[in-house]
């Protein structure tokens, strides 16, 4: 029964009539832009299942914004972190990576015109240890030729 009502929505077609746009006004818009402006899109890399509200503490307590941190899930396993100052976002961004429960958190800044469909995470920032590196090799130049160098294989591997 399920089946021929899914099946029977997902023929449906709109009429010429019913293909109306219609115009939304940028006032409409100003409150939410402004909210989702300073805001990260994130996933946990991780297919297993997880306590979603545990981890919301967690990240709450770990970046100290418990109460100042707005946490959506906006899609499957996919979060919208909202943050009532662009310092704060850009620290989160920037001191990571950040994970729960051993599942790394891919985070990215949120853009006009996003939707659940269309995000693309891409990247995540990984901390490496190099042991007993010489100390004139102990620079940022050094580390990011070393990243940039570990980046590279893993592409070339992982096609």
């Amino acid at each position: 029964m399920a089946d021929a009502v899914a099946d029977g929505l997902g023929n449906m077609k709109l009429t010429s009539d019913e293909e109306e746009i219609i115009p939304i006004s940028d006032e409409g818009r100003t409150q939410a832009l402004e909210s989702c402006s300073l805001s990260l899109i994130g996933k946990f890399l991780t297919c297993k299942p997880f306590n979603k509200r545990a981890a919301k503490s967690t990240l709450r307590r770990a970046w100290g914004l418990e109460n100042s941190l707005q946490i959506i899930e906006v899609g499957p396993n996919l979060f919208q972190f909202k943050f009532q100052t662009e310092f704060d976002m850009a620290r989160i961004l920037q001191d990571g990576p950040w994970s729960f429960d051993n599942q790394l958190l891919l985070l990215q800044r949120w853009q006009k015109g996003m939707t659940v469909g269309n995000i693309r995470l891409e990247h995540a920032s990984l901390w490496i240890q190099i042991w007993d590196a010489p100390f004139d090799m102990a620079s940022p130049q050094v580390a990011k030729e070393v990243g940039n160098r570990i980046g590279r294989v893993e592409e070339v591997e992982g096609q």
